[in-house]
């Protein structure tokens, strides 16, 4: 008995350390993705993205925003926004002027508004309901409207622009916007436009 359960804990511990990778071995992952997605090997770019993922935290701080960034955005274009929006949140938490993540994010959270919006027009005869509605609705609009201004005020866009004034009238904040424009020119003055993973 004994030397069965030695040899399982000598096969765990070889399992063990089979698997975990050295940040040069993680390193080079990384660039094997890259590859895989700049030759527009989506599928194999995906595959190398989720291996990758549960050791990313060994890359340096830069090439792991970068690729957060570039697997989110794959699984973006892929159709699978859920995956791609917790991947995104790391990034602007990370790099809060990277305008180009705000957008995307500003765009997802803008389907939950889409969404109670749906069942807040379905509501409106039962007051109870469209009040609760109403307030979910505003808490997602203010949710939105902090992606979409940073993203808006870095690369400006008429279509986002009247989606962000749209939103304020819907939730009745003329403060927020008549003050639109000084934020905007506020947060135009740190953009980034381009992660390095240098």
């Amino acid at each position: 008995m004994l030397k069965k359960v030695i040899l399982l804990l000598i096969i765990a511990f070889a399992v063990t350390t089979t698997k975990a990778q050295t940040a040069d071995e993680v390193y080079n992952s990384y660039l094997d993705f890259n590859l895989a997605r700049l030759e527009g090997r989506t599928e194999n770019a995906l595959e190398l993205g989720e291996q990758l993922m549960p050791n990313a935290d060994k890359l340096t701080d830069k090439a792991r925003i970068s690729f957060y960034y570039s697997l989110g955005n794959l699984y973006e274009n892929d159709s699978q926004s859920a995956k791609a929006l917790p991947l995104y949140e790391k990034v602007a938490a990370a790099v809060p002027d990277y305008y180009v993540v705000q957008r995307a994010l500003g765009y997802m959270y803008m389907k939950q508004v889409q969404d109670i919006a749906t069942k807040l027009n379905a509501a409106k005869t039962d007051a109870a309901e469209n009040k609760r509605l109403t307030d979910l609705y505003a808490t997602a609009v203010k949710k939105v409207l902090p992606h979409l201004e940073k993203a808006q005020a870095c690369d400006p866009d008429n279509d986002t622009l009247s989606l962000i004034k749209t939103l304020y009238k819907n939730i009745k904040d003329d403060k927020g916007l008549s003050t639109l424009n000084s934020r905007l020119a506020t947060l135009a003055k740190n953009c980034v436009d381009l992660l390095s993973d240098k």
